[in-house]
């Protein structure tokens, strides 16, 4: 398992960069194109270990699928065109790939089986499984279903209404995928708004969606149409760059074309709370996503409350959250998260151990952490806990820590930013 070395520096970070394509997005419009009538091309495609998980997926249920570079051309067979695996899927690391097949492969006429890595092994599937159950779906897996492999039995659906626990888009978009197949009214009711990505999406491919407030409802769908989806910038991977000139003195970095879905900028929204300089220029819409170019520059950061209809919107950011708050001063709190500890890894836990390495007084709740900001940070060896977002969390920590920071399992980063550790020291030069 690959290490890295991060060396702190004062060194301002400067420049433009372009991140890779949203994940969200890519993993929707290759599923979404693989159900489409006729050819969808995908252009600033993410390529990373998630999407093409999702690739090597609806490959195996016999959708044709070229990428070359960030352009993808997706051969879609129709709402009613996939055929049974001849293997296996292996969803490796993505929870996405897995919750989001699971909802599709439910109403389909043959038997799937789903599998991934050791990490994703260990995430609860129940929270979808058992909304799909009462749609009449048939999911047998580890744990009575909560855990892989599951086994799925391709049934008749109908339409529930369903009411989530907690809000997750991955849920949301299992359930809406059913219901595209399912007799009468699908209908999903959100606690707090999630990424809708799925839903617009939809809609930008002709399927008839309806949306009052938080909740979605979808009726069993004839066609989808095929056409051209450009993905955005990925807001999550723009934020460690953000934060990063945020720490770094004399910094200012432009970073373009970023997907601001306004269910997606709570880290910004959290960033400028703790009085981070932030603007968002050339703002515009593209195939239903807003996209703008986020300017970041060095900030005297204070202390804030992250918690309620905040969390939701910057659910995968918070593991950043806390950085920036290691930096900021006074206490900082995160509530209302309890989500964190069931994502690739315990990410509460996983922080509050490695920023605790680096120097930084952390205090751990069921639902969140307190944050104490720092004047200084030091360099330590830390572990990634094999998550993405660990790794680059503690990675822009590490660049202002003092002396070296030394990465376990650093190439993990490889599931949403290869190429994330050239790109610092490119900003740095």
């Amino acid at each position: 398992m690959a290490k890295k070395i991060i060396k702190g520096s004062s060194s301002p970070l400067r420049g433009e960069i372009i991140p890779p394509g949203d994940k969200s997005i890519s993993h929707r419009a290759l599923i979404l194109g693989s159900l489409a009538n006729g050819t969808s091309i995908v252009k600033d495609f993410l390529i990373s270990d998630d999407t093409l998980s999702t690739a090597n997926a609806m490959r195996s249920l016999g959708i044709p699928i070229d990428i070359n570079g960030t352009h993808v051309k997706v051969s879609g067979n129709g709402i009613h065109g996939l055929r049974e695996s001849q293997k296996i899927i292996d969803c490796g690391n993505s929870g996405t790939t897995t919750r989001l097949l699971t909802g599709l492969l439910s109403a389909q006429k043959f038997m799937s089986k789903l599998t991934g890595d050791k990490y994703l092994q260990e995430r609860p599937m129940k929270r979808v499984v058992g909304p799909l159950s009462q749609m009449g779906a048939q999911i047998a897996g580890e744990e009575d279903g909560n855990k892989l492999p599951l086994t799925i039995t391709g049934a008749e659906l109908r339409g529930i209404s369903y009411k989530l626990p907690v809000a997750s888009a991955q849920v949301k978009s299992a359930i809406l995928l059913a219901g595209m197949y399912a007799q009468g009214e699908t209908e999903v009711i959100e606690p707090e708004a999630s990424r809708d990505h799925t839903e617009r999406m939809l809609s930008y491919l002709g399927v008839p969606i309806e949306k009052s407030g938080n909740t979605i409802k979808i009726h069993k769908v004839d066609l989808i149409e095929h056409g051209e989806i450009i993905v955005p910038a990925d807001l999550s991977s723009a934020a460690f760059f953000i934060v990063a000139a945020l720490i770094t003195p004399n910094s200012e970095i432009l970073i373009k074309n970023v997907g601001i879905n306004p269910l997606r900028t709570g880290i910004i929204d959290i960033l400028k709370s703790m009085d981070g300089d932030i603007s968002i220029i050339n703002e515009r819409d593209v195939n239903g996503e807003p996209i703008g170019d986020i300017v970041a520059r060095s900030s005297n950061l204070h202390a804030t409350e992250i918690s309620g209809a905040l969390i939701p919107k910057a659910i995968d950011e918070l593991p950043l959250a806390a950085v920036a708050a290691s930096f900021a001063q006074g206490e900082t709190i995160i509530k209302d998260a309890g989500e964190l500890r069931v994502k690739e890894t315990d990410r509460i836990s996983a922080m509050a151990s490695e920023l605790g390495k680096l120097g930084v007084h952390v205090e751990e709740f069921e639902d969140g952490m307190l944050i104490r900001g720092s004047e200084s940070l030091t360099g330590a060896k830390c572990s990634s806990w094999g998550d993405h977002r660990i790794a680059m969390s503690i990675a822009v920590a590490a660049t202002r820590a003092n002396g070296e920071t030394e990465i376990e399992d650093a190439d993990c980063v490889s599931v949403s930013y290869p190429g994330f550790f050239e790109v610092i020291d490119e900003l740095r030069q």
